[in-house]
């Protein structure tokens, strides 16, 4: 199952990312798009680390004063395993691989607007760019996840709660019959 959900997640958005790198031929908008698919991946692997830190308890306490995002966030912990693996392992691997096919396109976009440029030099700026923000990143992440993993795991589960309020899709069965 992860793997198939990973396979279509993986070719949207690789479709997105070729509409906005290849298609529109804007080296702005595939820097910025290449920005974004890094910052999804830290961001997920914060809450991938957070959901494995997070207690219960302060989510409790707010259930009991019926806070929306309590029973959420109880269910992203007590379901750890599979939200960490799908935000550490399928999206920041999607993420991880998407962002090399989009640094690879911002070079080739690069070569044509600057043929005469060394495209060696240019891999291997991109790489290690990519590299370093991408690792940075989740490092600086990780920090922020292990300080403040309660908060980060209620935010995550005030955001579903958004999420269903304005699509009416149920967050998880277990949540669907406490209501």
């Amino acid at each position: 199952m992860v793997g198939a959900t990973s396979f279509i997640l993986a070719v949207a958005f690789f479709w997105l990312s070729d509409i906005i790198a290849v298609k529109l031929k804007s080296l702005l908008l595939s820097f910025l798009f290449l920005v974004i698919i890094i910052m999804i991946g830290i961001l997920a692997d914060i809450v991938g680390t957070a959901v494995t830190i997070a207690s219960e308890a302060p989510l409790h306490a707010r259930g009991s004063k019926k806070i929306p995002g309590a029973q959420e966030g109880i269910y992203l912990i007590r379901n750890s395993d599979r939200v960490a693996n799908i935000c550490n392992d399928v999206v920041g691997d999607i993420a991880g691989t998407l962002s090399g096919a989009i640094g690879i396109s911002l070079i080739i976009q690069a070569i044509v607007i600057w043929p005469q440029g060394s495209r060696l030099l240019m891999n291997l700026l991109m790489a290690g760019t990519i590299a370093a923000v991408t690792i940075g990143g989740k490092a600086m992440g990780k920090r922020l996840a292990v300080r403040q993993a309660n908060k980060i795991i209620f935010l995550v589960a005030r955001a579903l709660v958004t999420w269903k309020k304005y699509t009416r899709a149920p967050f998880s069965k277990a949540i669907r019959r406490a209501e």
